[in-house]
């Protein structure tokens, strides 16, 4: 049995050859970022399992792909890009890897929420254009921050948030207890938290979850941060609401489309704080990663 790390880039290439072992099954390291999708069919030949970093699998695609067996995406967000029931019947296992970035991730979204919350970007754009843009911010100790999931990322950003002098409260879909950490309904998190950070797994269930009806019920002035899935917001509505000032602020690393055309509504938006969906990209991280996935492969 032999693998093909897909899309590699020379970060996770080295990475890549920092922990594979000599005992792994073997696997071949394409250096190549942006994948021609006619030519995947070609590329999967030979190969009875493959790492996927970024890459858009169609199920018409590894259709033709008889000898393939497996899928292993290097994250959690596998449905967004491919679909694994429709793998499922042609025979095809996909494979996610959990808890690889939960500390790099939840660094990343406090990043955000302290930086939004003292409107440094716009600061930095408009001192690097020549200007001297001074603005009243928002004082964090003492604010509510609502946390909607909470798996090991959101444990992180309530350790870290505590720790800061925040109140925590939570909402999840089943039931989680976390010390210092206040469970609540939904709707008690959308009207309290002067914070609300996004942790959700994106699936049917939870595509478009902060609906333009949820996004009524938040707090006026919230600052809303996103390190999860881009879909998991009605992006419309959040548009719309960062336009009234219902939402104060947004802190954002993902998106629906990305990389995030140039001239999007969210890039011409001054109270939007933008990352390149960067937040588990960290050397613990993604040695983290690399290894787990050769440990699934190894287990194939």
């Amino acid at each position: 049995m032999q693998g093909l790390f897909l899309d590699a880039n020379r970060t996770l290439a080295d990475v890549f050859h920092q922990v594979v072992r000599p005992d792994d099954k073997p696997v071949a390291v394409n250096l190549q970022e942006d994948i021609d999708q006619s030519t995947l069919a070609d590329l999967f030949q030979g190969y009875d399992f493959i790492l996927d970093d970024h890459t858009t699998l169609p199920t018409a695609t590894l259709a033709l792909c008889r000898q393939l067996k497996h899928v292993i995406f290097l994250g959690t967000g596998a449905r967004s890009y491919m679909n694994p029931e429709e793998l499922a019947e042609l025979g095809i296992t996909t494979h996610i890897i959990k808890g690889y970035g939960d500390t790099a991730v939840a660094e990343h979204a406090i990043a955000l929420m302290w930086a939004a919350s003292r409107g440094v970007a716009r600061m930095d754009r408009g001192m690097r254009a020549g200007n001297w843009l001074r603005s009243d911010g928002i004082q964090l100790t003492g604010k509510t921050l609502g946390l909607i999931g909470f798996g090991g990322i959101a444990a992180e950003v309530a350790r870290i948030s505590l720790g800061s002098g925040m109140r925590v409260i939570a909402w999840n879909r089943s039931p989680k207890s976390y010390p210092g950490v206040e469970f609540v309904s939904l709707e008690t998190l959308l009207a309290e938290s002067h914070v609300v950070s996004v942790h959700l797994l994106l699936n049917d269930e939870t595509r478009g979850f902060l609906s333009a009806e949820r996004i009524a019920q938040l707090r006026p002035g919230v600052l809303l941060v996103n390190t999860a899935r881009g879909a998991v917001i009605d992006e419309a509505a959040m548009i719309a609401a960062l336009r009234s000032g219902h939402i104060g602020h947004a802190a954002l690393d993902v998106f629906n489309v990305e990389p995030l055309p140039a001239g999007h509504a969210l890039t011409t938006l001054e109270n939007v704080t933008l990352s390149a969906h960067s937040a588990f990209r960290t050397p613990e991280a993604n040695q983290n990663l690399i290894r787990m996935a050769l440990d699934i492969a190894q287990r194939l």
